[in-house]
């Protein structure tokens, strides 16, 4: 969640200053009282931070925001700077701060294990999380996170995974009947379906009944406060007033708490999420409490972690953390899957024989659905696009952190400073910020080889087919999609199987291709996180044309 405020912070293209004559004089005030606060951090800063090259600031007020969200896509205006000052360099932000990203690999497996104690959230993105989700275990840094993390691990465990698999195929088959039905009643066997939709209603299902016993029943059609919230936030345009306020944030934490439209409907999200998370909760304790058997005790993520809430607990967790990681796993749980499945369709529609191979590889469970296991290393052509859809579209683009206190971060390549000096380290004063560009890393030439931008699942059938520069990252797979260290994405095996488990009925039962040809233009909306939409349609949609596979 800490990039969906880092990604909202800088994306200052829909603000139009024009004759906004409040806005001027906000900006005005702001601007100087900022500058007396900056000259004592510039001055430790001008010491001890390695001045590094970088883009010339385009404005004083918003940094190089605008020239990022302008780009289609802001991963290759990142690798392009890279290409020009060195795998590390300096981007000026608001109001005259700047931050250092960083696109070596020895510097981001420098930078990954320290999270949580040198590296830690920067107060506007700890305010936002608060916000929206409490103080869990994405709120928490040291200790408090490592506690919280342990609490949550049992939830988390291949045993727990492989006993919620049949979960995940239960979800995709109720919007294969329902897919199957719109198909019946269209003529010549093939209809357009909004993907996007049906993949929130999947996530959605899929989290409520793994995560907490409780089915939202999204996919037979229910609505509920929860989705409603949802889909009103990732279908909101940012107001005016809303992407100042975030604009200016990250030097003034607090505009993030003042009201806006945007954080109206953030309010709204919080509290249906409350409300069903109190229901969930209190169900769950008294089941605990009231001496069911351990067989017929609730065995879902949630009813686990609520054995931690015990005070005799070694991971004593407090009744604010449970519900902070309800909230967690309910934003978590609908946001990343739907997105990545969405790709993973978008992708198979423009890559018509990938999307043969991998059908043809399915076609083993024509009368059963795979387990767990067979999941996991029994179809490589499976796991090849559910890399490659993770490689080019992770769900979380950009991690930025504060320094805690100083350190030094090694480079596998030198860069040359601002003086013309070449340095094979960097050295960061504490209030430092960093930014690891986590789809710029994923897509870029440099790590990954001439064909980067490409949907190749090959490569990862063939490990030597991965560049020398990716091997080194420590992450999964050598991605950056699932984060790294402390805060290495704790449901990572939750959603790999969730993302197999659907995709291999989908693709087993439909064949996907482009509404509008192979021409179809596809660019990334904003909501929650970033989300593909078909050019020109309204909101977050993605119709695809779908017929049954016979």
């Amino acid at each position: 969640m800490d990039a969906v405020v880092n990604r909202v912070s800088i994306n200052v293209g829909a603000l139009e200053l024009r004759s906004i004559s409040t806005l001027d004089v906000a900006v005005v005030s702001l601007t100087v009282w900022a500058l007396f606060k900056l000259i004592k951090a510039t001055r430790r800063q001008g010491v001890k931070t390695t001045r590094l090259r970088g883009p010339p600031n385009e404005s004083i007020v918003f940094g190089n925001g605008r020239v990022l969200d302008k780009s289609p896509d802001s991963a290759e205006i990142y690798e392009q700077w890279a290409e020009e000052y060195g795998a590390a360099y300096k981007v000026p932000s608001a109001l005259g701060k700047s931050r250092i990203v960083l696109c070596d690999p020895k510097a981001i497996s420098h930078y990954y294990p320290r999270e949580t104690s040198i590296y830690i959230l920067t107060p506007v993105s700890r305010n936002a999380i608060e916000r929206l989700a409490g103080r869990g275990l994405l709120w928490s840094h040291g200790e408090s996170h490592k506690r919280q993390r342990k609490s949550l691990t049992p939830g988390f465990s291949n045993t727990a995974i492989r006993r919620l698999t049949s979960v995940f195929f239960d979800s995709a088959y109720k919007a294969k009947t329902a897919w199957d039905a719109i198909l019946e009643s269209n003529p010549g066997g093939s209809a357009v379906i909004d993907v996007q939709n049906w993949m929130n209603h999947i996530s959605i299902d899929t989290i409520g009944i793994a995560g907490f016993s409780h089915d939202f029943g999204s996919l037979e059609g229910k609505r509920s406060a929860v989705v409603d919230a949802f889909e009103e936030l990732n279908s909101a345009k940012p107001s005016i007033l809303s992407t100042f306020f975030f604009l200016l944030a990250p030097m003034f934490p607090w505009l993030i708490k003042l009201p806006n439209s945007r954080g109206m409907i953030v309010r709204k999200l919080n509290r249906a999420m409350g409300e069903i998370s109190k229901v969930l909760l209190e169900r769950s304790r008294q089941e605990i409490q009231g001496g069911a058997s351990e067989s017929d005790q609730d065995k879902s993520i949630i009813g686990l972690l609520i054995k931690s809430e015990d005070e005799n607990s070694a991971l004593h967790v407090t009744p604010e953390e449970v519900m902070a990681q309800m909230k967690l796993l309910l934003i978590a749980g609908y946001e990343t899957t739907s997105i990545s499945l969405t790709w993973a369709l978008i992708e198979l529609s423009y890559n018509q024989e990938a999307q043969r191979r991998l059908r043809e590889e399915l076609q083993q469970f024509s009368t059963n659905d795979p387990n767990w296991e067979q999941l996991n290393n029994g179809l490589p052509y499976l796991d090849g696009v559910v890399q490659e859809t993770l490689r080019l579209h992770p769900p979380i683009t950009e991690s930025t952190r504060l320094a805690a206190e100083d350190d030094v971060i090694p480079l596998s390549v030198p860069v040359q400073t601002a003086s013309g000096e070449v340095v094979d380290r960097l050295t960061i004063a504490k209030d430092t910020i960093l930014t690891i560009p986590i789809r710029c890393v994923n897509r870029s030439v440099d790590f990954w080889g001439p064909d980067a931008k490409e949907f190749n699942p090959d490569r990862w059938i063939d490990d030597g087919k991965i560049s020398g520069k990716a091997k080194d990252l420590q992450g999964h797979r050598h991605l950056l999609t699932f984060a790294d260290g402390p805060r290495t994405c704790l449901g990572k095996g939750f959603a790999l199987a969730e993302f197999k488990a659907v995709l291999s009925v989908l693709i087993r039962s439909f064949a996907f291709e482009l509404r509008d040809g192979p021409d179809t233009k596809i660019e990334r909306a904003r909501g929650l996180l970033p989300r593909p939409r078909v050019a020109g349609e309204q909101g977050c949609r993605v119709p695809l044309l779908v017929r049954r596979v016979e």
